[in-house]
């Protein structure tokens, strides 16, 4: 009995797909990377600590050096700031203010299963001395959003704060 050209390369190709199947089964599959993200939010908790005591001790560079360099920053009533240089200026003239002092709290820290990207959720309270030197101030929530560098460490990417002080009654028309 002869069996047929296309009998033999239908066995040939099941038996090839039976063996590949076979020994990819047999492999050993790679352990799972082990969950970090506790340690890393807890982490990145000491990171914006440190990133807000630099700005409550007015140190301009330090404060800067938190942003990745294709940071976008969004402060409550101005424009979105993505240059370093316009993100030194705001910080440089905000720090500069008399009378500056306040910073931020982290209140929630969360970081994606990948470990590339997280996000930092808080308050903020700053206060200042208005033009005619009286004092004043302004606090809110903020949004940072943090992406993991090739080195390991981490920075900002995003950074938005808002107030939670209502907006100013209008001026009385006349």
């Amino acid at each position: 009995m002869t069996l047929s050209r296309a009998v033999i390369r239908m066995l040939t190709v099941t038996s090839c797909i039976t063996v590949f199947t076979f020994l990819s089964a047999c492999q050993q599959q790679a352990p799972a990377a082990p969950d970090t993200r506790a340690a890393d939010e807890a982490a990145l908790k000491q990171w914006d600590d440190a990133w807000a005591k630099a700005a409550s001790v007015k140190d301009v560079d330090k404060t800067v050096s938190y942003y990745s360099d294709d940071a976008m920053v969004q402060p409550p009533n101005s424009p979105l700031l993505t240059s370093k240089a316009d993100i030194r200026k705001a910080w440089a003239e905000m720090l500069g203010a008399p009378g500056f002092s306040g910073g931020w709290k982290a209140t929630k820290v969360e970081e994606a299963k990948s470990g590339e990207l997280a996000y930092v959720t808080g308050t903020w309270e700053f206060k200042w001395n208005d033009a005619n030197g009286k004092p004043t101030g302004d606090k809110g929530k903020f949004v940072e959003i943090v992406k993991k560098q090739a080195d390991g460490s981490w920075k900002c990417a995003n950074d938005i704060w808002n107030s939670d002080l209502p907006l100013p009654a209008p001026a009385p028309t006349k």
